[in-house]
This record gives structure tokens, sequence and C-alpha cells, in this order.
């Protein structure tokens, strides 16, 4: 349970939280972590980014958040989710995020970030930020839809399938369940292959032309949800996720 690191030419850091891979504060931060530590690592030439369980990402562990005291859990996984979709993005080499099951909140926000997307047919998108009390990660939507369909997403908190994002290219592949994790690293073993020193100032120069710093417009979004819980809308929420959950 946690964060596996599996080392190689082509790594694989795999999430692992059950049962729904919600993602406690020090679960970010270590995520962050471990990408920085294989991007970093010279004998690393690409990264997949998978997740064992029912689904990619169900974003942040919002019963943490209600069990603790104060702001201190929000804080912790605001930062955290900001490190850890940093580190995908500032990876020196590519991520390949092979999603499956559901990929929501936190989860858009790594997927977004990513180089490319493998899905496998079961996978969904989506933003549920806005009946959690809560915003952000539609800077990383607006990278895998597009922006009428990114802002009806956010207002109403509908999913999308991986053939829908495979239509507009933000998918490169869609596979079965159990051929995902192969069909990522088979397009991660193509880059490999590659001379690694290019591979690496690619990843640097197509970062640089960026039209979005997406660090500074996640951290802007953020900061519409330290509002919004200021307000109580967002304890509102939580609270009420919490309760419906506990209800089944």
């Amino acid at each position: 349970m946690g964060i596996a690191l599996h080392r190689g030419t082509v790594a694989e850091v795999v999430l692992d939280f059950p049962p729904v891979n919600a993602v406690p504060a020090a679960g970010w931060h270590a995520l962050a972590a471990a990408i920085t530590e294989v991007g970093t690592d010279p004998a690393t030439r690409v990264v997949v980014l998978a997740a064992e369980g029912r689904g990619f990402c169900a974003g942040v562990d919002i019963k943490e958040m209600q069990r603790t005291a104060g702001h201190e859990a929000l804080l912790a996984a605001n930062r955290g989710c900001a490190a850890a979709f940093a580190a995908v993005y500032d990876c020196p080499v590519p991520v390949i995020a092979a999603v499956h099951g559901f990929c929501l909140g936190g989860g858009v926000g790594l997927a977004g970030n990513a180089d490319l997307v493998v899905a496998a047919d079961d996978a969904t998108f989506g933003l549920p930020e806005v009946d959690r009390g809560a915003l952000g990660a539609a800077t990383h939507l607006a990278r895998l839809v597009p922006q009428q369909l990114m802002r009806t997403m956010v207002y109403t908190c509908r999913r999308v399938g991986a053939w829908e994002l495979h239509r507009f290219g933000t998918v490169l592949e869609v596979v079965p369940p159990a051929g995902l994790r192969r069909a990522a690293r088979r397009v991660a073993e193509e880059i490999a292959a590659k001379d690694p020193l290019v591979v690496r100032r690619a990843k640097e120069s197509l970062n640089g032309i960026d039209p979005i710093d997406v660090k500074r417009s996640y951290r802007f979004e953020q900061g519409f949800t330290f509002e919004l819980n200021l307000d109580g809308a967002g304890d509102r929420a939580r609270d009420a996720f919490v309760r419906k959950d506990a209800d089944g």
C-alpha cells in the first residue's frame, strides 16, 4: 500500500491506496518524491505512472480532511497535489499515464500533466470538485478536452470516457484493462529506444513552449478552494460527501 517504485530504463511509479486510490496528503508528497527520484536517475528514459485497484485515482482523501481538526489536512493536500502534478510536468523524461477505471480530481491533474496517456476502455475522466465545494485541475482537464467541454465538465461534474478523449487525440491508445500496462510499456520502450539526451532536451523544449504556466494556473485555481472553505461551502460539501459515503 502506498507508492511502489520500479526502476529501469522504463521506470514504473504505481499508486496503491485502497480501496479507490483516494490519496492522503502524505501520499501526494510521496508520489512527487518518487517521480522526481526516478526522473533524475540517469538510467531512466521513460516513466510509466500507473495504479493498482479499482481505478487510477479518485483524487484527494476527503475523509482525512474531515477527521482532521483545523485546516492542516486541507493545506497539506493542496500543497501535495501541487507538488505531485509539478513533478510529473517537470520530470526530465517523458511520463506516460496508464489510466484505468476512474480518473477523478487529482487523477486528472496527474494525467493532464503527463506527456501522453494510454487508457483502458473502462476509464472515465472527471472533476467532481464543484460537488465537493472545491476548485482545481481545470488547468489539467483543459489539456485533455476542448475548452467548452472542460467548462461543462466543471459545472456539471459529468465524466467522459477514454474513447471520447481518444477522438480528441489526448489519449493515445484505448485497450482492454488486462493489456493496459503492456500497452503503456510498449510506447515507453519505443521512446526509450531513442537517444536519451535528445529526448530529455525535447521534454525540456516542449515544456518551454507551453502557452500556459500549468503550475501557476493550478495554484490560482486552488486559491478559490481556500476562499470557498472560509465561506463554509467547502466544509458543507465535504461533510455531505462523507455522510453519503457512510450511508452507502
